[in-house]
């Protein structure tokens, strides 16, 4: 599978792939292979354009079964965890809250939420869970009439680590399948805007939580005053028209954004990898093993999917 730069230049030997919708399509892949029926097709060229069954996620008697808006609450060895013969799972929906068993169970959420899930985790474990602070992330997705501006500058991105989003760039060409991207710069575009609010002198861990209490009281207005006012001072000496060019504008707030990665800045290097928190917190508990991109110190897919892989791995060998 390949793509192609449609209008401006991108290297076609990076081993990367930018989908259009992001790592949601690698979440319909699996879905995909799991439930074949909720998502028809063959391979990651047609999965983009495909419309999804939601009916077919949750059928009776399947034998693989997606809840969808269902948040576990709960989650809790039956019986002594070195004994025990199964698990408890609560998840509330609908207002209504259900408990299920089963013969094992993976928590791949937020690493730090599990404390409280699970609150008979040994307290050294739930110390070291603790510590995997999230970093929160603003993306802003910004529809605009074209591009014509960046053609004009000669750029696909600018970096402004001075200004209130420290990235923006054009959304990322690709060709995949029946999907295709624009052609000329006379084509409407997206935007993608980046901003990791920080508080400088504090220690790395309150910088993430200072920055989760900004998300939670900055408006959607300030949002949208903040864009248009940095788009106009960068792209209006080659045209660009904020009032008339910006389309639309998404804020997408990612307070539990990108998982704890380990940092000389902050952190104690010196301590062995078998002793730093996520590989404390992650230790299976009976039958219930922890994965997500927090267990592995590093917030990328591949990192979810070997701490996936890893937590499924403890639990056939128990």
């Amino acid at each position: 599978m390949g793509y192609t730069a449609a209008g401006y230049e991108e290297n076609p030997d990076l081993p990367t792939f930018h989908f259009p919708d992001g790592n949601a399509t690698i979440a319909r892949l699996l879905v995909r292979d799991l439930i074949p029926d909720a998502i028809r097709g063959h391979d990651a060229n047609d999965v983009v354009t495909a419309r999804a069954n939601y009916a077919a996620l949750d059928r009776p008697g399947a034998p693989i079964a997606i809840r969808l808006s269902s948040t576990v609450v709960g989650a809790r060895n039956i019986g002594a965890p070195e004994k025990s013969q199964g698990v408890e799972v609560a998840y509330a929906r609908g207002g209504n809250i259900y408990r299920v068993h089963a013969a094992n169970c993976i928590l791949a959420g937020w690493n730090m939420m599990i404390p409280y899930i699970c609150p008979e985790l040994p307290e050294v474990q739930k110390k070291a869970l603790h510590q995997l602070v999230k970093i929160p992330l603003v993306y802003a997705n910004v529809a605009i009439r074209n591009w014509r501006a960046f053609h004009k500058l000669g750029v696909a991105g600018i970096s402004a680590p001075g200004m209130y989003w420290s990235g923006i760039r054009l959304n990322w060409p690709v060709d995949v399948g029946t999907y295709k991207s624009v052609r000329t710069p006379d084509d409407p575009m997206l935007l993608f805007m980046v901003r990791a609010p920080v508080s400088p002198g504090l220690p790395e861990r309150d910088q993430h939580r200072a920055g989760r209490n900004e998300l939670l009281s900055t408006s959607l207005a300030d949002f949208e005053l903040k864009t248009r006012d940095q788009l106009q001072r960068m792209l209006g000496p080659a045209g660009f028209d904020a009032k008339n060019d910006i389309l639309a504008i998404t804020v997408n707030r990612w307070p539990h954004g990108y998982a704890y990665e380990f940092n000389p800045l902050f952190d104690d290097f010196s301590i062995p990898p078998e002793k730093r928190a996520n590989v404390i917190g992650r230790a299976r508990f009976g039958r219930i093993a922890i994965a997500n991109s927090d267990a592995g110190a590093a917030a990328y897919t591949d990192s979810a999917i070997d701490q996936a892989y890893r937590a499924v791995g403890e639990l056939m060998a128990h």
